[in-house]
């Protein structure tokens, strides 16, 4: 009878459990939950939790990824603004925004995979409209600052997104967005590389004219100023120089008065400033004692040698 009983009681637990299973669900953290009735959406869950539901059959449950997926086109060609062909590959970061629009587009075995070749035709039309807005320079230079990257990319996002935003206004929206888009690989066709090397060989000229034109022009003006200042400095010492003159010649005016209404005083100055120029070291001097401005020591010193011949005096 005990056993008959908790049989009874598993299989009533065993069944609570089942039909709780049936009509509940799982939302998880990074997803985001479609719940479809009889093929057509119903609920959207965003939220992480438990959720409940009709059985299976009756009401369907779609998880899809909501956090950032990566994807990479493949290398398209097409013609810049100044007629080159050229390929380019971009990798972008998208997401669901409209989990029911995105199941309606694109619902089936392998959702995310129809959504990403449609993505790529999204991205070739949008490289294709940016990329003829641009010539091959600034996409390939030979200068440090030449390329536009940043802009390009920006602007083939928000052409994306455009064209994404157009089919929702059309009803037939997709119901996921860019988030993030780089260009990744770039490409040159062979009848195009002889003359993306020749047109940078010319960037490259220019760039040696540029700098040899403005080191012409900094050396220029090193000189010119050298110049300047070599003049300012010349002028100053011209001038200088009269000023000392000047004041050099006003002075021996003064003094040139004197003298001439004393030429014996003049005489006697000039002998003893000879006589002092003479005699500023420790010196001996042999020297004839009638020869100017000698003649000063006549009857004043000591050791003197016979009369007409040379005489010898120390200090």
């Amino acid at each position: 009878m005990r056993r008959n009983t908790l049989i009874v009681f598993i299989g009533i637990v065993l069944g609570v459990i089942f039909i709780f299973l049936l009509f509940s669900f799982q939302v998880r953290q990074s997803e985001v939950v479609l719940k479809t009735r009889f093929g057509r959406p119903t609920d959207e869950y965003t939220e992480p939790g438990l959720k409940f539901r009709l059985p299976w059959g009756i009401e369907m449950i779609h998880r899809f990824d909501k956090r950032v997926q990566n994807f990479e086109d493949r290398l398209t060609e097409g013609l810049t603004r100044d007629g080159k062909n050229l390929l380019t590959s971009v990798y972008v970061g998208w997401k669901i925004t409209d989990p029911s629009q995105f199941f309606t587009k694109f619902g089936g075995v392998n959702p995310i995979g129809e959504a990403e070749k449609q993505l790529a035709q999204v991205l070739g039309n949008a490289k294709s409209s940016i990329v003829g807005m641009h010539p091959l320079t600034d996409f390939v230079s030979a200068t440090d600052n030449g390329t536009n990257f940043v802009v390009i990319e920006d602007q083939i996002l928000n052409q994306a997104n455009a064209l994404l935003r157009q089919t929702e206004s059309d009803g037939k929206g997709y119901g996921l967005k860019l988030e993030f888009l780089g260009i990744k690989k770039l490409g040159i066709p062979d009848q195009v590389t002889q003359q993306v090397f020749d047109e940078m060989t010319k960037e490259r000229q220019v760039l040696v004219s540029t700098s040899q034109a403005e080191g012409d022009a900094d050396a220029a003006k090193i000189k010119s100023d050298a110049d300047r200042k070599a003049a300012e400095m010349l002028a100053k010492a011209e001038g200088e120089a009269t000023r000392i003159r000047g004041e050099g010649e006003g002075e021996a005016a003064k003094y040139l008065s004197v003298f001439q209404q004393n030429p014996e005083l003049a005489s006697l100055i000039f002998r003893l400033n000879a006589l002092e120029g003479s005699l500023k070291e420790k010196s001996i001097l042999v020297f004839d004692r009638n020869t100017p401005p000698f003649d000063l020591f006549q009857g004043g010193w000591t050791n003197v040698t016979p009369k007409s011949g040379p005489a010898t005096a120390g200090k």
